[in-house]
């Protein structure tokens, strides 16, 4: 019971933080003093949140993400692998929020395989530190869709209805087309019930630098 209530707690924070909340009532000293140390670095904070769970799981951060951080070469060492943890662990983390916000579903297809889905983010991870742990910069899609998005291939409108580029729309006819875009040409993101909708801003930008429209 301990456990679930610490982990709650502590997930509630990743959340409140990645939303970009900038301040802390009411907290305790010591919840006071890791805002305080990390409200300007909210990745930081969130690997830290991550930390303090596996010592908690009476594990490591390393154990805890072997399946992800086990091709790492055992003679990369000190901050240079410090860093590398810390980037794959925080989109693990930000893997694991978008797809519970979209209820572990394509919001295109439906598809519920967690091997299958990813998080795609609207603006790259490395495009904008702010917002690369945003959940709202996120959007649960199938690893085709995630693909076609990430190339620009389709694009959302504001009111989340699917856009094709040009390039897309030239295969038209095509078996492929036929059996995989034409299903979700009228289709809008399934947004129903989602705590944190992908921000309109986020997808106008994408629209401007990474859409193929013409």
């Amino acid at each position: 019971m301990y456990k679930q209530l610490y982990e709650k707690k502590y997930k509630e924070c990743l959340l409140i933080t990645a939303r970009g909340v900038v301040g802390l009532q009411g907290g305790s000293e010591k919840c006071r003093s890791y805002w305080e140390q990390f409200s300007e670095d909210k990745e930081g904070l969130i690997f830290e949140c991550e930390r303090i769970l596996a010592q908690y799981e009476h594990t490591s951060i390393e154990r805890k993400y072997r399946s992800i951080l086990q091709d790492i070469p055992d003679n990369l060492v000190g901050k240079t692998r410090e860093q590398i943890v810390q980037v794959r662990v925080n989109q693990s983390v930000f893997r694991q929020i978008v797809l519970a916000n979209y209820d572990f579903k394509c919001a295109l297809s439906g598809i519920d395989i967690p091997e299958l889905l990813v998080a795609s983010h609207v603006i790259p991870w490395s495009y904008n530190e702010e917002e690369r742990m945003n959940p709202k910069n996120g959007i649960c899609l199938s690893s085709l869709y995630d693909k076609a998005f990430d190339q620009g291939l389709i694009s959302f409108s504001d009111h989340y209805h699917v856009l094709f580029s040009y390039r897309l729309k030239e295969n038209v006819g095509k078996e492929y087309f036929s059996q995989y875009f034409e299903p979700i040409a009228n289709c809008s993101l399934n947004t129903d019930g989602l705590k944190y909708p992908v921000a309109p801003e986020f997808l106008e930008w994408h629209r401007d630098c990474v859409f193929e429209r013409y």
